[in-house]
């Protein structure tokens, strides 16, 4: 394994061929100018040191590897398995507040051991399992209360959601794990707590071709922090097409039947949407792959949603060919929308299910017509077949931490960060002290 100490010094050698400054992307802490192009994608350009193309003036990490934390093995034969970081967070409030790192094992099948929660001690390094069990399959989501816990869902057919009670003395130690099944027995990924304790859920399958499936969910419990009883509604859009238009929460529906009760009470299906994220009054959805025509190929690839949370007005914050390029075989583009996050000053990030795997920072709709005014190319990873996942900003906000998964090393899963240089120095001094 190359040393750490080397990686956490490597500045990525690209450079982008943009000779002025775009106005959005160049400002505000995690300013950059937009690289130039994807990665091959045939892995005919990968750097083990520096996986990740990047702008100029940033530079790349490694938090935590399968050489810190080596979770998952063949059972038979004892040999290196994938342990498949997933998703990211940090414990956002509390004892010691942005200093723990926790992050999903997106592990299926796994009967000896079952999927996994680990959490990364940012200032020692030391990375432990704070949660396992074998009956978790496929763990995806995962995000910080505002009261102080962890929610963290399995992406399987008829998924739990689960409540990681962390100890308040000690975050890198779990209480309880408590199943929460009044937020939806769903193919979880995104979880994102609007600020009245709502939870909003999606089910990551292919509603729109299939016919049923694939909503927006919303939880709204009894007692603000008290995901034990409550009400769960889904999205119906209308007036649209391609399920935009005017949106309305509908329901109650029933949680341990949430894909078929939503869909018969009128919820809209989308096509395998993914990840949610809150930024402002508005819920953002990556909606991974786009409608068909007929059962065959797709007419656009994949999209992000923006639900205004108030007028519940529904549009295409992020389209190809409509705010950003599409992809095509000697074009970077956009393809295949799986993750979000929010930079620390309201812009979207969104990272690909696709090879190659892109990072894309999309501004914010300042002229009011739904749409993100600026999509722009911030990173890609030349790991061919890898995929970038788990993007995630903690207290730092020149610092964005992103998971490696499905990596064609023996030990290179793992969570990276991507930073400024001006504070790449702290970040050094933390990880190695």
């Amino acid at each position: 394994m190359i040393s750490k100490r080397i990686l956490a010094c490597t500045i990525a050698a690209t450079v982008s061929t943009y000779s002025f400054a775009h106005p959005e992307s160049a400002s505000g802490p995690f300013s950059f100018n937009p690289i130039a192009q994807s990665a091959a994608g045939d892995g005919s350009d990968f750097d083990r040191s520096a996986p990740w193309l990047i702008p100029e003036g940033f530079a790349q990490y490694i938090i935590s590897d399968e050489t810190d934390l080596n979770i998952y093995t063949e059972p038979t034969t004892g040999s290196n398995s994938n342990d498949w970081h997933d998703m990211n967070t940090v414990n956002e409030t509390g004892r010691k507040a942005g200093r723990f790192l926790y992050r999903t094992h997106e592990v299926r099948g796994n009967a000896e051991r079952g999927g996994a929660v680990s959490v990364v001690d940012l200032e020692s390094g030391i990375t432990t399992v704070i949660a396992e069990n074998p009956t978790y399959d496929a763990l995806d989501g995962i995000e910080w209360t505002p009261w102080g816990t962890l929610l963290f869902a399995e992406e399987t057919d008829g998924g739990r959601m689960f409540e990681l009670v962390v100890d308040r003395h000690d975050p890198t130690v779990a209480i309880d794990v408590i199943d929460r099944p009044e937020v939806g027995r769903l193919a979880h990924e995104g979880i994102a707590v609007g600020a009245d304790g709502s939870v909003y859920v999606v089910d990551e399958f292919r509603g729109e071709r299939e016919g049923f499936g694939g909503g927006i969910y919303k939880f709204v419990p009894d007692h603000y922090g008290d995901l034990g009883s409550g009400e769960l509604f889904v999205l119906k859009v209308t007036g649209g097409d391609f399920g935009t238009g005017q949106g309305e929460w509908v329901g109650p529906i029933d949680p341990e039947f949430a894909r078929f009760d939503g869909t018969a009470a009128g919820g809209t299906g989308y096509n395998r949407p993914e990840d949610l994220e809150i930024i402002g009054d508005t819920l953002y959805v990556a909606v991974t792959e786009g409608p068909r025509d007929g059962r065959s190929s797709e007419l656009f690839d994949g999209r992000v949603l923006a639900v205004n949370l108030f007028s519940l007005q529904v549009t295409n914050f992020v389209l190809p060919g409509l705010n950003v390029p599409i992809e095509s075989n000697d074009t970077s583009g956009f393809d295949n929308p799986d993750n979000l996050a929010q930079t620390p000053d309201g812009k979207l990030v969104i990272a690909e299910d696709n090879v190659p795997s892109d990072i894309w920072i999309a501004s914010p709709d300042n002229d009011n017509d739904g749409a993100a005014d600026e999509v722009n190319l911030f990173a890609s990873l030349t790991y061919d077949g890898a995929e970038g996942t788990g993007i995630y900003f903690g207290i730092d906000p020149k610092t964005m931490f992103v998971n490696v998964q499905h990596s064609k090393l023996d030990d290179g899963d793992a969570t990276w960060a991507i930073t400024k240089l001006d504070s790449r120095k702290k970040h050094h001094e933390r990880r190695h002290r």
